[in-house]
């Protein structure tokens, strides 16, 4: 089968032949019908030898869905054919995170070599996926798996840690999103579609600007002084209740701290290598600083409800497998609206 796999360190992903996989006791392999193209590949990808721990060669793709072709002994419960989004952050399933349903927060998960795929396991961007257990399929039904794929991390990991800040996002609130790309643009949509918070985005970028006030942001702003203005101003003085940097950077961190209100929260989702001090003279009184990873296989399935119900949707553009080293290159440019999704040739959905 063809894959597009990271092959040396520091070089563009190359797309290879390579065997197609055998399912073994109790996994399920998958005909990839969509893979999601995202920042954590990037930034995996951009790390030097000595920091690089995720094995090479590594086929990428960490957000997959496919059509069941095969299973393994042990296996029960699927049909050939069968459309399925793969949860991505796999755990043990026996610790006492795991038996919470926050795989994502396996506590052996590192120590037993369980990696997620695209991110140490094989992944979706190939021609087949193979999936170590069956609970890490959640079933797609009718919708587009191009079009859904990228709820895997783009619409779980914002939902998971939007969700957390809920109780304080109530009618007179503010949530300041930062950075309108792959997740901070769901992540508009689902402050929209679950909160009554006033939703400031900001990005450097116009047209994400312009495609946060497309899915339902309330204001926008360019980063920068005069933005840390206009929230106090937005606010009546107060500040954000809730801050979500979808950056990380040391400049985007430092910005939540000085915008964050007395009592609100700021969840670090990006990669970037920022961090919030907290301490008594470094944020406002009893703000909190999180940072959250992807969310429960619970959680992906109500992200899944949300698309179904047309209440959020991910913004993207479509490449062919061959073109997947193309997609990464708009992605370091930073001219990808939304997502990009990456379809094997002859693939259906």
């Amino acid at each position: 089968m063809r894959a597009l796999q990271y092959r040396t360190v520091g070089s563009a992903p190359e797309l290879v032949d390579i065997p197609t996989p055998v399912p073994g006791p109790g996994e399920v392999l998958l005909r990839v019908t969509a893979a999601g193209v995202c920042h954590s590949d990037q930034f995996i990808m951009d790390l030097p030898e000595e920091q690089y721990i995720y094995g090479l060669p590594l086929t990428l793709g960490h957000e997959g869905a496919g059509t069941v072709e095969s299973w393994g002994a042990g296996v029960t419960g699927l049909q050939v054919g069968d459309s399925m989004l793969v949860y991505g952050p796999w755990g043990c399933g026996r610790c006492y995170t795991c038996a919470q349903g926050h795989e994502n927060y396996c506590e052996v998960a590192a120590a037993q070599g369980i990696a997620p795929p695209g991110l140490g396991a094989p992944g979706a961007m190939a021609e087949f996926i193979l999936v170590d257990d069956p609970r890490h399929l959640v079933p797609l039904g009718d919708l587009d798996p191009v079009a859904s794929v990228s709820l895997t991390d783009a619409g779980l990991t914002p939902y998971h840690a939007i969700k957390q800040s809920l109780p304080k996002l109530v009618p007179g609130s503010t949530a300041v999103v930062i950075g309108v790309g792959g997740l901070g643009h769901v992540g508009v949509q689902i402050l929209q579609a679950l909160s009554a918070a006033t939703i400031i985005a900001i990005d450097t970028s116009e047209q994400k600007r312009a495609l946060a006030l497309d899915v339902g942001a309330d204001h926008v702003l360019a980063p920068g002084e005069e933005a840390e203005a206009q929230i106090r101003t937005l606010t009546g003085g107060k500040g954000a209740t809730a801050v979500f940097d979808f950056v990380g950077a040391p400049v985007t961190t430092g910005f939540a701290s000085r915008v964050v209100a007395i009592g609100g929260d700021i969840a670090i989702v990006g990669v970037g290598v920022g961090t919030v001090d907290v301490g008594f003279f470094s944020t406002p009184w009893d703000a909190q600083a999180r940072a959250p990873y992807w969310g429960s296989r619970a959680e992906l399935m109500e992200v899944v409800e949300l698309a179904r119900v047309g209440k959020i949707h991910v913004e993207y553009e479509q490449f062919s497998l061959s073109d997947g080293p193309t997609a990464y290159e708009r992605l370091r440019a930073g001219t990808l609206r939304g997502r990009a999704v990456i379809v094997p040739e002859g693939a259906t959905s």
